[in-house]
C-alpha cells in the first residue's frame, strides 16, 4: 500500500516538471528565431562610385536597410564644386539587370552619354535622394534639394527614409547615379554641350551622369 502511494506521488510531481520543460523549450526557439528574423531585416551594402563621362568623380556609399527604413550615406570627390549634383538610386523592383553605362551608350557621339542615353543601361529612378522633403521620381531634377559639392568638390550626404516594399525586396538590383559635370572645365554649369533633354532650362552638364555604382555584397548587424 505505502509504496503504491509513493509510486503515485512521484508521478504526479514529475508530470508539471514535463509540462515546465515542454512549455520552455517553445520560448527558447521563439528568441531564436527573432534574432534570426532581425538580423534577415538588417542589412548593409557596400556601393563604389566610379566616374561616368569622364568626370573625374568618384566615392563610396553605404547602405543600411532595417526593414522599410533606408539609411544612403555617400562620400563623393571630384565633383564641380559649390554646384548641386542629382542623385539618385536606379534600377529594377521587378528581377530586371540594370548595370552602369559605358561609353558605347553615347549614340549620338558627341562625347557625353547624357541621362536618356544611359537609362537603357542603369534603368529608370526608383528614388531620389534629396536632402529633405519628397524622394519620389517626381524629385528627379529637385536641384534646390540635392547635395552641393563643396569648394573641394567633394560631397557628403546623410539620409534615412521610408522606402517601399519593393525596393527593400530588391535592394541588391538597384545602384546610385550622381548627376552634374563640368567638360570644359570652368568650374560651373554652362549650355557649352547644349541643353537637358530632361529639362531645357537646365544645361547638359547639369544633368548627366558623373559618376555610378552598382550595390555589391551584404553584411548582417550593421549597426
Amino acid at each position: 500500500m505505502t509504496t503504491t502511494h509513493h509510486a503515485r506521488l512521484a508521478t504526479l510531481i514529475a508530470v508539471p516538471a514535463a509540462l515546465t520543460l515542454a512549455v520552455a523549450v517553445p520560448a527558447l526557439a521563439s528568441d531564436s528565431d527573432h534574432s534570426t528574423t532581425k538580423a534577415q531585416q538588417h542589412r548593409g551594402y557596400h556601393v563604389d562610385l566610379r566616374q561616368q563621362n569622364n568626370s573625374g568623380a568618384g566615392g563610396s556609399a553605404q547602405l543600411s536597410l532595417d526593414g522599410r527604413k533606408l539609411t544612403v550615406k555617400i562620400y563623393a570627390t571630384g565633383l564641380v564644386p559649390g554646384q548641386p549634383h542629382a542623385q539618385h538610386i536606379h534600377g529594377s523592383t521587378t528581377g530586371k539587370d540594370f548595370r552602369c553605362p559605358d561609353m558605347t551608350a553615347d549614340k549620338n557621339k558627341d562625347g557625353i552619354v547624357t541621362t536618356t542615353e544611359g537609362l537603357p543601361a542603369y534603368g529608370d529612378i526608383n528614388i531620389s535622394l534629396t536632402t529633405k522633403g519628397d524622394t519620389t521620381k517626381a524629385s528627379a531634377l529637385a536641384v534646390d534639394r540635392m547635395p552641393v559639392a563643396g569648394k573641394d568638390g567633394k560631397l557628403s550626404y546623410s539620409r534615412t527614409i521610408t522606402v517601399s516594399q519593393a525596393v527593400a525586396d530588391h535592394i541588391k538590383n538597384l545602384h546610385i547615379v550622381q548627376h552634374g559635370i563640368d567638360p570644359n572645365g570652368n568650374g560651373t554649369y554652362d549650355f557649352s554641350k547644349g541643353k537637358s533633354e530632361l529639362d531645357p532650362k537646365l544645361p547638359q552638364e547639369a544633368t548627366a551622369p558623373a559618376s555610378c555604382g552598382m550595390i555589391k555584397g551584404s553584411t548582417h548587424d550593421m549597426k
